[in-house]
């Protein structure tokens, strides 16, 4: 297959890291992330990085756009556009083909399409209107645009506001001052029936828990990070963070937490799906099936 690109997605915990991972190996080439939260330093366990899988037949897999910005920053789409191109270039220059790899709809979306962004500035006004208002009815007011932004990743007001403050903006700014290059991609799903994927995510949370996640939230909050900094990136910082400033109790948090995660892997594959309605083309592949017939299945699209 003639393409520039290849792209592995899938909800969190599909296993698509892994793959990625193998895949590069066995090609030569190297990874770009497509994860909203893995680009901040310090926040690993809570971010799911895994960066154990990068790590194939003893040597370390080269990942570009992860651990990129600090903690606190609102790091936003435009600028993965802008980031992600040059690391595109720097990888297609040197004679390879780049895998890109996440589960951020918009991010991959963004790329795979060849959107054309432009930075979005805050709007003081807005924000004073929406200020006050609940998550759930900053989500109703979201709906009622045309999904510019990711809306998998909106589990808090503050990136509900964020996100409706970036819809109004494009709702009156014409998208051509902004060029993309065409890239011609090959799109793999990792597909994970509903059951399979709600019992590898409470079984990696445990995991992470155990590895010492909490700490992690304990250090980003004793670095000088903001509560309700952490708390905007959502999922485990959002509740994380509630528990160790002690607004929930530790089973609160937890039992939440396991909700929220399964929601957003249900978001996402929501989003994939949409993705497959205005066009793209996803060859899916069942992540229970050997890690080597998974790669026989990319190699055969490729030829």
């Amino acid at each position: 297959m003639d393409c520039d690109l290849i792209a592995i997605l899938g909800p969190t915990a599909s296993g698509k890291t892994s793959l990625a991972a193998a895949l590069a190996h066995r090609m030569n080439t190297e990874i770009i992330s497509a994860d909203s939260r893995q680009v901040y330093r310090r926040m690993d366990l809570g971010t799911g990085k895994d960066l154990d899988d990068y790590v194939v037949g003893g040597k370390r897999i080269p990942c570009h756009l992860i651990d990129i910005v600090e903690p606190g920053y609102k790091y936003n789409v435009f600028e993965y556009q802008r980031d992600f191109l040059k690391a595109y270039d720097d990888v297609r220059n040197r004679g390879m083909l780049p895998i890109l790899c996440g589960g951020t709809g918009m991010y991959l979306e963004s790329v795979l399409k060849g959107y054309r962004l432009l930075p979005v500035p805050e709007n003081p006004e807005l924000r004073r209107q929406l200020a006050g208002k609940s998550l759930d009815e900053l989500a109703v007011i979201l709906s009622t645009y045309k999904k510019l932004h990711n809306s998998t990743d909106v589990d808090t007001a503050k990136r509900a506001v964020r996100a409706i403050e970036i819809e109004e903006y494009y709702r009156h700014r014409p998208v051509e001052e902004r060029t993309f290059p065409e890239i011609r991609s090959l799109i793999i799903g990792v597909g994970v029936d509903r059951e399979l994927r709600r019992e590898k995510i409470t079984r990696r949370l445990v995991q992470r828990l155990n590895e010492g996640m909490v700490d992690e939230v304990k250090g980003l909050l004793a670095s000088g990070i903001r509560p309700e900094d952490l708390i905007y990136y959502g999922l485990e910082y959002k509740y994380l963070t509630l528990y160790v400033i002690g607004q929930l109790a530790y089973d609160e948090m937890f039992s939440q937490l396991e909700t929220a995660i399964h929601q957003f892997a249900k978001r996402q594959m929501t989003w994939f799906r949409g993705m497959e309605r205005k066009g793209f083309t996803i060859h899916w592949i069942d992540a229970p099936l050997p890690l080597e017939e998974k790669l026989e299945q990319i190699e055969n699209l490729l030829k």
